[in-house]
């Protein structure tokens, strides 16, 4: 217990859309002016293109390697110090951002099976930090990232990565993107037994995509999400509950087909909250001053890395949940999501 050098490669592997983010340091002017919100993720509209192109010749934007399910992929490989025990799936345009993402994955270690489509552009992600790097609002256009069809896990050399895997990951951003093949995944993991992990994702997904929710849940044997989405999932369902610890209660045991699952809340810098068996645990979040706070962005997707990197090692849910504290902790001191040389769970 505790050591990668047995991981195969392929043990885990995860879903979700491959994005190229777009980080720029800004204020409520222009959350305004583009009709965005603090610590909110939304899917770009009609109105925030133009937001892209600004951001684009703005000589302070920050270009780094995306999409939730990569990142948290990316951090669980920088733990495990072994490459290509993360393989990530999902959709890409034929064009030098693609390049840029699958050469960022791969020096991290991801092994990327990227569906390359020839009528759009690779995804970008605006992400606009600000209250001195505390708050981030992102603004995806999904873009190529849409185009996944689920034929590309019948793909021979595909299928057997995810036949053979021992872990699998999905995004609420994915499900949005195609239902069907989460679906498949779903049942795949259910079939043999290995856990499967949700990623909330966003409030949105349970305000509009409640049904792709539901068709996938019941698979479901961790969920991981922050405080506000289990709020949204909560409000979705009527369930009329507002404290958290109610709702992750009810998430444990709700609409699951075998025993209880696993329920992970992050709630910014109050503890993180854990269901396990009925039981609540409470895990501390170390306070970090205000001055070392630089970028919040993608808190959340490390924290599932550092978490999956000790989960697969057979480690105690108490050793997984600090590892990812400590993953997101260290995530929110740098710019986006990047590495230094100080990294160490």
């Amino acid at each position: 217990m505790g050591d990668s050098s047995s991981l195969k490669p392929g043990t885990i592997v995860g879903f979700g859309n491959p994005l190229l983010d777009m980080t720029v340091v800004g204020d409520q002017n222009l959350l305004d002016k583009y009709d965005l919100k603090n610590n909110n993720a939304i899917l770009a509209e009609e109105k925030h293109m133009p937001l892209y192109e600004e951001l684009m010749k703005n000589e302070n934007t920050e270009y780094t390697a995306g999409g939730s399910a990569q990142n948290s992929l990316r951090v669980a490989q920088w733990i495990l110090e072994k490459p290509n025990v993360a393989v990530f799936f999902g959709a890409v345009g034929q064009d030098k951002y693609s390049e840029i993402l699958k050469l960022k994955a791969n020096n991290e270690g991801v092994d990327v099976k990227y569906q390359y489509s020839s009528k759009k552009p690779t995804g970008t992600c605006a992400v606009i930090v600000t209250n001195n790097g505390k708050d981030r609002s992102l603004c995806a256009n999904l873009s190529a990232a849409e185009t996944f069809t689920e034929d590309h896990l019948d793909v021979p050399e595909n299928k057997i990565i995810i036949e053979n895997a021992k872990f699998y990951l999905a995004t609420g951003f994915f499900l949005q993107v195609n239902a069907k093949a989460v679906q498949k995944i779903a049942k795949v993991a259910f079939e043999r037994k290995c856990p499967f992990l949700y990623n909330m994702s966003a409030p949105f997904i349970y305000q509009f995509y409640m049904d792709s929710v539901m068709s996938i849940f019941r698979f479901v044997n961790i969920v991981v999400g922050n405080d506000e989405e289990a709020k949204a999932f909560s409000e979705g369902q009527n369930w009329n509950l507002d404290n958290i610890e109610e709702i992750a209660s009810k998430l444990s045991t709700f609409d699951i087909e075998n025993g209880n699952r696993l329920v992970i809340i992050t709630q910014g810098e109050k503890s993180v909250l854990v269901v396990k068996d009925g039981v609540i645990t409470h895990y501390p979040v170390p306070k970090l001053p205000a001055s070392d706070i630089i970028d919040s962005n993608g808190a959340g997707d490390a924290f599932i890395g550092g978490f999956i990197s000790k989960y697969i090692l057979g480690c105690p849910i108490k050793t997984c949940v600090e590892a990812g504290i400590n993953a997101g902790s260290y995530i929110i001191q740098q710019p986006g999501i990047s590495k230094g040389d100080s990294f160490k769970i």
